[in-house]
């Protein structure tokens, strides 16, 4: 199925961000107004001006997802061991907040894997669709096998946030470019501009890896 995600401003990671003013079609900076990439099944087919993808004769028959804010790629957050294996994500039944905690005891092998898939789909809402660092925990192994996430086995970067844009540029913290033909994954922010992700904290809309929507903001 093809989809063609259309976004306020588009920033592809293959140039130093601009200010989201380029005109006629031109990626200034790796930067678009009104860009849309459109993906088929699982990869990037097109990448350009919304009107110019849509009027095509591929985007014509696409379903077409509207997203206002910053589209852009995937991110890699580089603190996976110390998020999944040894810190703990508490239930939201718990009434404990949603932040990774270290735990007061001893995760049996079950409570890890609960902990590790509420972390994962956390990590999802912060725009994260790869993490690094090696995973020894059978639990926590099945746990992202079936999130979809990306996995680069090291190094750690230690203990860390969630948010892979906390304290970081966004071309930091980019898992790689969007480019035809690649893997379709990228994330949409609520921000006017690609410097107001600087240092993180902006709300994540949406989160799209292998062209599929795994976290949508309610």
């Amino acid at each position: 199925m093809l989809t063609l995600h259309r976004a306020r401003l588009l920033f592809t990671g293959t140039g130093t961000a601009g200010d989201g003013t380029a005109g006629d079609g031109a990626l200034e900076g790796g930067t678009l107004a009104d860009g849309a990439v459109l993906v088929d099944g699982a990869r990037v087919a097109a990448i350009g001006p919304f009107g110019e993808l849509a009027g095509g004769p591929a985007g014509g028959s696409a379903r077409v997802r509207e997203w206002p804010g910053v589209l852009v790629p995937g991110l890699l957050n580089r603190h996976g061991t110390w998020l999944l294996e040894t810190a703990y994500h508490p239930d939201p039944r718990e009434g404990i907040g949603d932040r990774p905690l270290l735990p007061e005891r001893e995760l049996t092998d079950e409570q890890r894997g609960g902990s590790a898939r509420r972390g994962l789909q956390r990590l999802l809402a912060h725009g994260a669709t790869a993490l690094a660092g090696p995973l020894h925990r059978p639990a926590v192994r099945t746990a992202l096998a079936r999130s979809g996430l990306r996995h680069l086995p090291g190094p750690d970067a230690g203990p860390g946030p969630l948010d892979p844009l906390d304290g970081r540029e966004l071309a930091e913290a980019v898992h790689r470019p969007l480019a035809v033909g690649a893997a379709a994954d990228f994330a949409v922010f609520a921000a006017g501009t690609v410097e107001e992700l600087a240092g993180g904290g902006a709300d994540c809309l949406a989160t799209v890896l292998d062209g599929r929507l795994l976290y949508r903001r309610r």
